[in-house]
């Protein structure tokens, strides 16, 4: 195989890029920073409600792949909701396991796909038209894009992991991505990506991704997860390392744009909360993450919702209450970029009820703007996902490759433009968000790389 470039022949490519780039268009002011404990943009703090939108990139994507007047419908139906912030998709990887997202971004080591590239292109450069931000993940711990699987695989092709096989366990195939962290033919694959992704130049609004005013965050993955066992134990130094190493290298390419993990939070971290603090300490990482699930973590049952609904919100409330702590404790603000609820009953067909759905949303978005209001570290929401106007062609509601897009691998936990009771909440705490964005910033007291 071809020898990809290595991370130290990366840093001197960066001097080189740096000695010679033009001044930028943009101003200091244009970019989401951090200020302490908080976000600040154009010397006021930044508060938000966002979505999860990851797959608007293929939306945004010319040809067979793509439906842009769909996109422009969505974008308009968002804007108008007030939400300002997208957590999108900007690196997914040809996989190995079949029924995987394809195509990928990577479809091999060095070899791009310009349909999904020119995709983003135009994803970002309409996003900017309407003042959203987006924060973007750059690989994937789950195999349903590739991700770090992926990665390890075009290493060693004999030796990956197939957790769709019935004698293969989630908790090996955990493993497998986990030694991703160690494998430095595998990094070297990644970060060459990353390299190509921040140095681009949109072809639509002919600025370079590393000065987009559009972008908020790079995030170095989606879910990133230390393994899982005891085993695990043998991969938390390299995950350290590659959480610190992987934004200090983001921030040498990109000296405007803040850098997250992406991570779920305690549970994403074996449960412990030291991992997750340790994983967020790096002077890089600008700003922590945490995720909500109370259907995939088991507090709550879908078909036995009377008797598992309110345990489930009392343990949501006090995991969004312990993160927040844990921000305090770093310094640093912290955003709950996914949570989502099951449609009643587990239901997948659009149009079930939702009842459970916006209950739990107004309780648990009510602790997070009382919080954000009350001056703490808490700084925005992102729900999971948006389905817009999507319909399935299909009895089972999942999405596959030529089916209309609908929010994105499954349809249960998708929010629809016809859900109008979750809708009329979304907007609700959107106003009450943005509304937070009249205050004047406090005296800056900037958390960036050196």
């Amino acid at each position: 195989m071809k020898r990809i470039i290595s991370i130290g022949s990366f840093l001197i490519l960066i001097l080189l890029f740096s000695s010679c780039s033009t001044f930028f268009v943009h101003k200091e002011q244009d970019y989401i920073k951090v200020n302490s404990t908080h976000f600040q943009l154009n010397g006021k703090p930044y508060y938000f409600l966002g979505g999860n939108f990851w797959y608007a990139v293929y939306l945004a994507a010319p040809g067979q792949i793509g439906d842009r007047p769909k996109l422009i419908r969505e974008l308009d139906t968002l804007q108008s909701l007030g939400i300002t912030n997208l957590r999108i998709m900007g690196a997914s990887e040809q996989s190995y396991i079949q029924g995987a997202l394809t195509p990928g971004f990577l479809e091999k080591p060095g070899k791009f796909n310009e349909d999904l590239l020119d995709g983003l292109d135009f994803l970002l450069s309409e996003m900017k038209k309407r003042n959203m931000h987006a924060v973007i993940f750059l690989t994937n711990t789950w195999e349903w894009s590739g991700g770090m699987s992926q990665y390890n695989a075009w290493i060693n092709d004999s030796g990956k992991v197939n957790p769709r096989l019935s004698n293969v366990s989630y908790g090996d195939f955990m493993n497998y991505a986990a030694s991703f962290y160690r494998n430095e033919d595998a990094k070297q694959i990644y970060y060459n990506y990353i390299y190509k992704l921040v140095n681009r130049k949109n072809k639509y609004s002919n600025i370079y991704y590393y000065e987009d005013p559009a972008i908020m965050s790079w995030q170095i993955a989606n879910e990133p997860r230390p393994g899982q066992g005891d085993e695990a134990k043998k991969w938390f130094d390299e995950y350290y390392r590659w959480i610190n190493s992987t934004a200090l290298f983001i921030h040498q390419l990109d000296h405007n744009h803040l850098v997250s993990t992406g991570s779920e939070g305690i549970t994403g971290s074996l449960d412990s909360t030291q991992i997750y603090l340790n994983a967020h300490r790096s002077k890089y990482v600008d700003y922590l993450t945490f995720h909500l699930w109370p259907t995939e973590w088991g507090w709550y049952k879908p078909k036995r919702s009377d008797s598992t609904y309110s345990n489930a919100e009392t343990k949501s409330l006090a995991y969004i209450n312990a993160h927040i702590e844990l921000a305090r404790e770093l310094n640093k603000p912290i955003v709950m970029e996914e949570f989502g609820l099951p449609r009643d009953y587990g239901f997948w067909q659009p149009g079930s009820p939702t009842t459970n759905r916006n209950k739990f949303f107004n309780s648990i978005l009510k602790l997070v703007y009382d919080s954000a209001a009350a001056g703490s570290p808490m700084a925005g929401a992102n729900f999971w996902v948006w389905g817009g106007d999507g319909k399935s062609n299909n009895n089972n509601y999942k999405w596959g490759f030529g089916r209309p897009l609908g929010g994105g691998v499954d349809y249960t936990n998708s929010i629809f433009d016809r859900d109008s009771a979750t809708i009329e909440i979304l907007k609700n705490f959107s106003e009450k968000f943005n509304s937070l964005n009249q205050k004047p910033a406090i005296l800056n007291q900037q958390i960036t790389s050196d």
